[in-house]
């Protein structure tokens, strides 16, 4: 739709949207503070995580190549986006604190810019920054952690850690259930094996029992050997023996055996599946898998949350200058940090949603955002 002068509507909302010099020396302001400090902080996080493991990397005879692109390489970009909305909120009261002390945020509001179009390039950098954070949590770093998680099974963990899981269970389907008195990963054998199926009031329905169970990788399935079956029709219990019968468990060898780091290294398609195997089992470790699937969504979003509230702190003279800013910054960052983590436990050890867990601390802090925004000068 044109107007009568022939120019657009449209053109016109988003004339003021147009990037400038001030919006340009804010965004390179931003952007270059933020990979200063993530360079800053992850080169002394790298020298403090090698000085602890040096005598491991030395015990085990790991190849320096190794050390380097096998581990360090995939440990940096891990980290790093781990704590992404740390970096950008400490960058962000850094530059603009700086800013504020020179009398640039002054200048810039005298000019004619309100402060609510000074968010402008704020904004836009952290939409940068979070799209890149997606990005890498969901699609690379997965791939990169299982070689981080390789290297440190072979030169860092203690090679004294049982290779045998002892008292294992499992519930693989709802109200079906698995015990092994102990099961061994190489083997893939375990041994006092059990499968219970209980109705939904919680009575046994059936179990099979057996002396040894085998992976038969031959047809993907669990065989039980020298096997028990006790059935209850009604009344009645029906008592069956044999020397092999195969089972129908859809689990497979690696499920019994995963580390906790493993859900960190599942791509986004990956862990969407393996939710859905999850629900379809009913297992109890679902939560940590939604927790970490809304994680991957409310990290980045938490970078403009934390990005508002370090512009409306810092773009205003305080007494203490910058280092007073940072300080106020640090303790908001730490008890955001705090509170995801506390919403996380509540999540897997009580009945808070997974999806809310993570997602309260951004309600929290938008609403600190909010009052911060409106307190800021205009």
């Amino acid at each position: 739709m044109e107007r009568v002068d022939g120019k657009s509507p449209f053109r016109e909302a988003l004339k003021p949207l147009k990037l400038g010099l001030i919006d340009m020396y804010i965004i390179r302001k931003f952007l270059g503070t933020f990979f200063f400090c993530i360079v800053l902080i992850l080169a002394i996080a790298v020298v403090f995580d090698f000085a602890e493991k040096i005598d491991n990397f030395m015990e085990k005879q790991a190849p320096v190549k190794a050390i380097i692109f096998d581990y360090y390489l995939n440990f940096i970009p891990y980290f790093g986006t781990l704590f992404a909305p740390m970096f950008v909120f400490i960058s962000v009261i850094f530059f603009t604190a700086k800013m504020a002390i020179h009398t640039e945020i002054i200048a810039i509001l005298n000019g004619g810019m309100s402060f609510r179009r000074m968010m402008w390039p704020y904004f836009l950098s952290s939409l940068l920054i979070a799209i890149l954070t997606f990005v890498l949590t969901n699609f690379i770093i997965p791939h990169a952690n299982l070689k981080r998680l390789a290297f440190e099974d072979q030169y860092y963990r203690s090679s004294s850690r049982k290779l045998t899981i002892e008292n294992l269970h499992r519930q693989v389907y709802p109200n079906v259930y698995i015990y092994m008195g102990s099961y061994n990963p190489i083997s893939q054998r375990g041994q006092n094996f059990t499968i219970e199926k209980l109705s939904d009031s919680g009575r046994v329905v059936s179990k099979l029992s057996a002396f040894t169970v085998v992976y038969d990788t031959a047809v993907n399935k669990w065989a039980a050997l020298n096997y028990y079956i006790r059935e209850i029709k009604g009344d009645e219990e029906v008592f069956t023996r044999g020397s092999k019968i195969d089972t129908a468990l859809i689990i497979r060898p690696e499920d019994l055996s995963r580390d906790p780091g493993f859900v960190g290294t599942m791509n986004y398609r990956e862990l969407n599946d393996y939710i859905e195997l999850l629900k379809m089992q009913g297992s109890d470790e679902l939560k940590l898998f939604l927790i970490e699937k809304h994680r991957r969504f409310s990290n980045p979003f938490a970078i403009f949350i934390l990005s508002i509230i370090g512009v409306s702190l810092s773009s205003k003279k305080i007494r203490g200058g910058i280092g007073m800013s940072i300080g106020i910054g640090l303790v908001l960052t730490f008890s955001y940090i705090l509170f995801q983590q506390f919403s996380s436990q509540f999540s897997l050890k009580g009945n808070l949603a997974p999806m809310l867990a993570m997602w309260i601390p951004n309600i929290i802090y938008t609403g600190i955002g909010f009052v911060l925004y409106k307190m800021a000068p205009k």
